[in-house]
């Protein structure tokens, strides 16, 4: 297989290959479940929490595909989202983008100091749409972890945006293992599509810690979506107001639940490196 352009990116060490597959199709074999695995790998591979794949798109500026690093592909990504749209607007040296993505069309905007705003559409929350594998309130989910015990975990807000998410309040966000609790939660029979698991911490009516395990990527550094379903979960819940700052493990994203429902999130983008590799190589356990 001929070498394949990658650039590697990042929002606040949620990183990314970004492959631009606009002037001609990714080869099949790169879109498979082995194909984003291998690139993803960390030790035999390039090493990302997702390969997301740029292509043409009738309508919008591009189409982004997303593949977590277990392989299977996903609908949304909001980190993904400012780095792809970063790329086009600096192409184009306009202020905005549009994203076709395969949970609906994202707008991304500049915003001051370098950041990237992106509308990630409006919060879902009713219990078909996130989906749960039964009707339930998705204020209080009928999940729990060590229920009784001194740090169990119960009651999660259901959310979803653009991918399902299931988000605990809690006293102290780190005092959780949540590499282990994670897989554990993500998979339960109550998430047909599986979940997000995000462990909130709220430090004051417009501040929260989050710390996240994303479906099909483990423990990330940050995540968009999550950082923006927290948000709307705390609101909901009437902790906090619904504008407000969440601090992931690798930086802060700003969020704003506007009147109208959408989610909107700035955060900073940056550019790793770029290189190329070859699929057979990776797969073979090579160095890219």
């Amino acid at each position: 297989m001929a070498r394949t352009p990658f650039t590697k990116m990042h929002g606040l060490g949620n990183d990314f290959v970004v492959i631009d597959a606009r002037a001609q199709p990714a080869p099949p074999a790169l879109l498979s479940g082995g194909g984003a695995r291998a690139i993803a790998d960390r030790r035999h591979g390039i090493g990302c929490d997702q390969v997301i794949v740029i292509e043409r798109a009738s309508g919008a500026d591009a189409f982004m595909r997303i593949f977590n690093s277990d392989g299977g592909e996903v609908g949304a990504c909001g980190n993904g989202a400012r780095c792809v749209g970063s790329v086009l607007m600096g192409e184009t040296g306009a202020g905005e983008a549009t994203i076709d993505t395969a949970s609906g069309p994202l707008a991304v905007r500049s915003a001051p100091h370098g950041l990237v705003t992106v509308d990630m559409g409006p919060a879902r929350a009713a219990w078909q749409d996130i989906p749960l594998a039964r009707e339930m309130d998705t204020l209080h989910l009928d999940l729990a972890l060590d229920p009784g015990r001194g740090k169990g975990l119960t009651h999660a807000v259901g959310v979803n945006m653009g991918n399902p998410h299931a988000v605990f309040f809690v006293d102290d966000a780190e005092a959780f293992d949540l590499a282990r609790i994670g897989p554990k939660l993500e998979h339960d029979p109550l998430f047909p599509e599986r979940a997000n698991i995000t462990l909130a911490q709220v430090t004051s009516r417009t501040n929260i810690r989050a710390r996240v395990w994303e479906r099909g990527a483990g423990m990330t550094a940050a995540c968009g979506s999550a950082a923006c379903a927290a948000l709307v979960a705390a609101a909901r819940r009437g902790l906090t107001e619904r504008r407000g700052t969440v601090h992931l493990t690798g930086g802060d994203l700003q969020i704003e639940w506007r009147g109208d429902g959408h989610v909107l999130m700035t955060g900073p983008v940056a550019t790793s490196f770029t290189g190329a590799f070859d699929l057979d190589a990776l797969r073979n356990g090579a160095a890219a």
